[in-house]
């Protein structure tokens, strides 16, 4: 061994005590014993279970023993994470700052509204339709509605029509305006937030002065919606329309047109046509690819192939694509607004099925039979006959489609629910893939998620 030719000019020597000891006849300084050594003999690494069974031990190193590699970390993003948008919880695996792997959960804000709608009668269920995607509220009782009156076989009268299509374009502007302003937010930028949280706050006070709620309106009923619009209404929404392009031209001359914001935004969560198509995605998460889907345009509902707008599609598929189509989006919106005032036509807002609409309540402070109809309608609800549909509306979010089931009472036997952000989530899972940890965030704020819509 090694340590034997080092101990050869050592030499034993008694010493007058009697004790046998090494003494250094050519060495000055001291070293260690024996048996101290023989510890350090073999490889100077520490030997692991996979070293001692596969590898075999040279000493000429021509069979390298194994490199311990470093394991890569594991954090949650989330759920109280503020850039989650909701509560979301986020695994991420890091190799550095590079997310090697991304895992969403989700279930934190389950609430279970697919089997409360079963167990309420029609009426009742609309404040659950509120509480889905609650930026969107509008937009949502439209779909519901379309869903029940599709059961019930009933026409909606053309007033009421328009007025819907009036208040799911409101909704549509309101929740492009926080998602623009909200991922701006998220890349540093936030002069842009305050913005356009005025311009919803005035859209919010246009709600309040068609139904009295601000967020849930429950404002659409199948059939039509509830009151008619106020005086002098169509005049205020004019009026913020003309105002809201220019707001648009301040955040783009801001946001859009500057550097940083296109380094952050350019190139992250950049998803292809054919795995949008294959994921399910719908709304600006499939057009930012290149695919024209519109379910306005497709599949018309409430008289929208009356009016003419456009569906902008993007190329690239990539964040910055998405923040360009919703500001596009946000501008078809106004110009389907003003052909709606323009065009808003005369006549009742409600079906004339005194089965299904409520009686007015002018009407039932006059007659006995009305009040009674009132309450029966409220307490008991109408009853559908027994039949399925699948009925799907375009929300700013993207498809949200509602399947029900009627079995001939007035609660309905079946409800499932399309969400617009629950396909959209899924795709974190290959979008994040490579990513750096800061550009997570941005890609959440892009897809442009609810978790009231995902957790249903």
């Amino acid at each position: 061994m090694w340590f034997q030719n080092i101990l050869s000019p050592l030499r034993f020597m008694v010493h007058g005590r009697g004790l046998k000891t090494y003494s250094p006849l050519y060495v000055k300084k001291w070293f260690p014993d024996v048996d101290f050594i023989k510890q350090f003999e073999g490889v100077a690494i520490h030997p692991t279970e996979e070293i001692e069974k596969y590898y075999k031990v040279i000493y000429h190193s021509r069979v390298r023993p194994v490199e311990r590699k470093l394991q890569n970390m594991w954090i949650n993003f989330g759920p109280q994470h503020p850039a989650a948008h909701g509560v979301l919880r986020l695994i991420l695996e890091l190799d550095g700052e590079t997310v090697v792997r991304a895992d969403p959960h989700i279930g934190f804000l389950h609430r279970a509204t697919e089997k409360l709608m079963e167990n309420k009668h029609y009426t009742q269920n609309l404040p659950f339709v509120d509480r889905f995607d609650y930026v969107s509220t509008l937009a949502n009782e439209q779909g519901f509605a379309v869903a029940v009156e599709t059961l019930l076989n009933i026409e909606v009268p053309p007033r009421a029509k328009a007025i819907r299509v009036l208040c799911s374009e409101l909704t549509r502007i309101a929740n492009h305006l926080l998602n623009v302003s909200g991922t701006i937010l998220d890349a540093g930028g936030i002069t842009p937030f305050f913005w356009m949280c005025e311009e919803r706050e005035k859209i919010y006070e246009l709600c309040e002065r068609l139904c009295g709620a601000r967020v849930h309106c429950g404002y659409v009923r199948p059939g039509g919606v509830s009151q008619d619009i106020p005086i002098g209404f169509l005049d205020d929404v004019h009026e913020f329309c003309s105002k809201l392009g220019e707001r648009c031209d301040e955040t783009e001359d801001l946001a859009t047109g500057s550097r940083l914001y296109y380094a952050r935004t350019a190139g992250i969560g950049a998803v292809t046509a054919q795995e949008a198509i294959y994921h399910g995605f719908s709304g600006p998460m499939l057009r930012c690819t290149g695919v024209k889907w519109d379910l306005r345009i497709a599949f018309p509902y409430d008289g929208y192939d009356l009016y003419d707008f456009d569906v902008p599609v993007g190329t690239m598929g990539d964040s910055y694509d998405r923040h360009l189509l919703r500001l596009m989006e946000l501008r078809q919106s106004l110009r389907i607004i003003n052909q709606v005032i323009d065009t808003m036509p005369e006549g009742e807002i409600r079906t004339d099925d005194s089965k299904i609409s409520l009686p007015l309540r002018a009407e039932m402070k006059m007659s006995m039979e009305a009040l009674i109809h009132h309450f029966k309608l409220c307490s008991e609800g109408y009853t559908v006959p027994p039949g399925a549909t699948y009925s799907a509306v375009e929300c700013p979010k993207g498809e949200l489609g509602f399947y029900m089931v009627a079995d001939g009472t007035s609660k309905p036997y079946r409800v499932g629910i399309r969400s617009c952000s629950y396909n959209h989530l899924a795709g974190i899972a290959f979008m994040g893939k490579g990513l750096m940890l800061a550009d997570i965030s941005i890609l959440i704020a892009t897809i442009d998620i609810v978790f009231g819509d995902i957790d249903r």
